[in-house]
């Protein structure tokens, strides 16, 4: 059984300094969600390593974080019925050169790291990163 559901979007900065953010809303919106928050912003090291502790023990910890933290980027509310795992389907696999036709890291794309997107992988972790960038 589908239900509304809310998951985070973050538009990388990969994607922002190419100016792919308004584009990459429009794949969104034609995908049936709504944009019920957005806003660009740009965070500390120290922030990104609090967003992605659940990845502090892996190798790639250190980089992602100085990543997150390199240039502006777009969070955005996303809402629609399962929009987990129907956000997750259109942003395709995290390396591109794996992602699915049509999907926006396939489009867009630059590297594994460089990615251009990310997506909450559960609903629980939505609520947790929606908190975290939309402290109300």
């Amino acid at each position: 059984m589908s239900s509304i559901e809310q998951t985070l979007s973050i538009i990388k900065p990969d994607a922002v300094e190419r100016n792919l953010d308004n584009e990459i809303k429009e794949i969104f919106r034609n995908n049936g969600f709504k944009i019920l928050k957005e806003k660009k912003i740009r965070i500390e090291k120290s922030e990104a390593e609090q967003f992605y502790k659940v990845h502090e023990t892996k190798p790639f910890y250190n980089d992602l974080c100085s990543y997150l933290s390199s240039g502006p980027i777009v969070v955005m509310v996303l809402e629609k019925n399962n929009s987990v795992l129907d956000n997750r389907e259109l942003m395709g696999a995290t390396n591109p050169k794996d992602a699915a036709e049509g999907t926006i890291r396939k489009k867009y794309g630059v590297s594994i790291d460089k990615n251009s997107v990310h997506g909450s992988d559960s609903v629980e972790n939505a609520k947790i990163e929606i908190d975290f960038f939309f402290k109300d």
